[in-house]
């Protein structure tokens, strides 16, 4: 019979019993999403660099938008660079932002560990959210279709046709004959 070796197999601590038991597990990621919440609570901006970060980053959105974007993966990448970035207001379109001061409306938000900044304007009454600041950064969530810089008409007058009627001297061809369809039942009935 084999000897049993107890210097092999060593009784776990009350730590390591912890550590490895499904509620300790449990408690330690609690543990650590409340100091995270806590530093998120502590870190979050003030409204003063809220409004600054935001306005600067919509500053960087009305200078990019000098070409057509070909999806919202191009505003997506943009927004990521204008968090970490700072804009030349020198190179900003003046009567682009004078249009944006005239139609939009930029709100701040507090809620318990986060702030958003939102920008109300006639296309969007409810808001649309243009930057989230949290752990004292102000990312950027701001498109250039979400800004009203002018108020132009959406569409043309009432009962205007899209499409202009041809030129009464244009030759399209004949109408075909074609005899008018009823339909009378089965006919192999």
């Amino acid at each position: 019979m084999d000897q049993f070796n107890r210097d092999t197999y060593k009784k776990e601590t009350l730590f390591q019993e912890f550590y490895h038991s499904c509620l300790g597990k449990i408690i330690i990621l609690a543990a650590i999403a409340l100091i995270l919440f806590i530093v998120a609570i502590i870190t979050v901006p003030t409204e003063k660099k809220m409004l600054q970060a935001t306005m600067d980053n919509i500053h960087q959105c009305l200078q990019d938008n000098d070409s057509i974007n070909n999806d919202n993966l191009d505003e997506d990448f943009a927004n990521v660079v204008r968090t970490y970035s700072e804009a030349d207001t020198t190179l900003t379109n003046r009567e682009l932002l004078k249009c944006f001061y005239e139609f939009n409306t930029l709100e701040v938000y507090d809620h318990t560990s986060f702030k958003t900044a939102y920008v109300r304007n006639t296309r969007h009454p409810q808001g649309v959210r243009v930057g989230i600041g949290v752990f004292g950064v102000v990312i950027s969530t701001v498109n250039y279709e979400d800004l009203v810089l002018d108020l132009g008409p959406a569409r043309g007058d009432y009962n205007e046709r899209l499409v202009p009627p041809p030129a009464q001297d244009e030759y399209f061809g004949d109408n075909p004959h074609l005899k008018p369809y009823h339909y009378k039942g089965n006919p192999d009935d």
